[in-house]
């Protein structure tokens, strides 16, 4: 178990302005995997005002220094990666491989892109009569997910140093320990004292008081869409700048004449992973009649190789969901779509054999979805798929549109021209193409009430950027 008393503030690790503690336990036995403070409104402020006595300095800081100093944090991150692994592994209940291949290995991959854009991005450009300048927004309160915890931090982070701007962490409380490793990072890397700071805390209390502090500049969160509204709203009271990247209803489009087969394959691993809980999961499969019983079908056996198992054991695929409160969320989907008529082809609300004494989830998938029901239209965030049949190319647009959501999505056809052209109808922000590969440059955010802004890549660093212009 790993014990933490302090704050990264100022470059130094300070103790709490109070005694509460926050427990990490493990969704697997929920045994205590770690503790922390539970900050409130006076670590906040005292966080802010390093960030904000930092912020010349840094802001100063030649880019070519900036980029340095991010090739250095990439550095240390990537020797820390099987410690990450773990550590995600045992507050989040991610299988031990998942961790290795994607939580611990994609931040790296972030921090590395934002090391060399901050060496080449034009900071200062010409423009006709004018010259502009792209100068940091200042103080960043960064609030961040349980789902990917590390991933999230450093997508907000990396663009903000990168940018000249200092930062504010409050990270989700069901995965602070992750954060403790990265403000060791930071710290071994060499930043300045007070450009990143971190604040551990509960989200009604830090994160509020984070997002309404008249001395941040800008709110980036990552979360559900009732909490982005709060954000929002709290932050509406400065005025100050939001970024929102938030919930996801995201449908895969399956077109005739695609490869079936590997589509639906990889549909179901898409929403599997992380045990359903990502935003931009594909959980909403539509598929025309003509081949919908044969894609019902394929995903029932690739479902059933997704068996529950104990996540330290690197040959799990499935672990658990992160807490209670999400297992109860997860299975009470489950059984509202078998009370609105949905057909459980594979899982259902029942308990995993042998793992009832965890949050475990039964990987689930829905046959007989109509565009109405619950499981089509609310993000469940969990190993939930629903699989919708459509008639023809419109109405597997109006399908897939129908939601208040537009964070991402897919499309398969014969070919990639009309695939392109499908996928130019969606409402979405991000969409891939018969598979695509993951793209850390690409940007990433949403549409709708997924959410305001993006991430990753020049367009992420440019959230992070404020425009001035001389005219001469």
């Amino acid at each position: 178990m790993q014990a933490h008393d302090g704050m990264y503030i100022d470059g130094a690790w300070r103790p709490a302005a109070a005694a509460e503690k926050i427990e990490d336990t493990s969704p697997a036995d929920g045994t205590v995997v770690g503790v922390v403070p539970a900050g409130g409104a006076e670590d906040v402020s005292a966080a802010v005002r390093a960030a904000r006595a930092a912020l010349p300095g840094w802001a100063a800081t030649p880019p070519a220094e900036r980029a340095a100093l991010l090739g250095e944090l990439h550095g240390v991150l990537k020797a820390r990666h099987q410690e990450i692994a773990e550590t995600v592994t045992a507050e989040l209940g991610s299988p031990l491989g998942f961790s290795k291949a994607v939580h611990a290995s994609v931040p790296v991959a972030v921090c590395g892109s934002y090391a060399k854009l901050a060496a080449e991005y034009p900071f200062e450009e010409e423009i006709g009569n004018s010259r502009v300048f792209h100068e940091p927004v200042g103080v960043v309160g960064a609030i961040t997910p349980w789902n990917y915890p590390l991933h999230q931090i450093v997508a907000k982070a990396a663009p903000a140093f990168a940018a000249g701007c200092t930062v504010v962490l409050k990270p989700a409380e069901d995965t602070p320990l992750v954060a403790q490793l990265f403000a060791e990072a930071v710290h071994e890397a060499g930043f300045p004292a007070g450009v990143f700071n971190l604040v551990t805390g509960l989200g009604p209390v830090a994160g509020e008081a984070l997002a309404a502090h008249e001395d941040v500049d800008l709110v980036s969160f990552t979360g559900s869409t009732a909490v982005g509204r709060r954000i929002g709203a709290a932050a509406g009271g400065s005025v100050k700048r939001v970024a929102l990247e938030l919930g996801g209803k995201s449908a895969n489009v399956i077109l005739p004449g695609a490869d079936l087969a590997q589509a639906v394959k990889k549909g179901v691993a898409n929403v599997m992973a992380n045990s359903g809980q990502t935003c931009s999961a594909w959980t909403r499969m539509l598929v025309d009649s003509e081949h919908y019983d044969e894609a019902v079908r394929l995903a029932a056996e690739a479902v059933a190789k997704y068996v529950p198992g104990d996540p330290k054991d690197e040959t799990t695929r499935l672990g658990p969901v992160v807490n209670a409160k999400q297992h109860a969320r997860v299975t009470g989907f489950i059984a509202k779509g078998v009370e609105e008529g949905a057909t459980v082809v594979a899982g259902g609300p029942e308990a995993p054999e042998g793992y009832e004494g965890g949050c475990y989830v039964r990987p689930t998938v829905f046959a007989d979805v109509t565009p109405e029901m619950t499981v089509a239209q609310e993000e469940i965030f969990g190993p939930v798929l629903s699989v919708l049949r459509y008639e023809d190319a419109d109405d597997a647009v109006r399908i897939a549109n129908d939601s208040v959501y537009g964070l991402a999505g897919a499309v398969w056809a014969k070919d990639e021209e009309e695939a392109v052209a499908f996928a130019r109808r969606l409402e979405t922000g991000q969409v891939d193409i018969n598979g695509g590969r993951f793209n850390p440059l690409a940007p990433f955010g949403g549409y709708k009430q997924s959410g305001v802004g993006r991430e990753l890549g020049r367009h992420g660093l440019g959230e992070y950027l404020h425009t001035k212009s001389l005219q001469f």
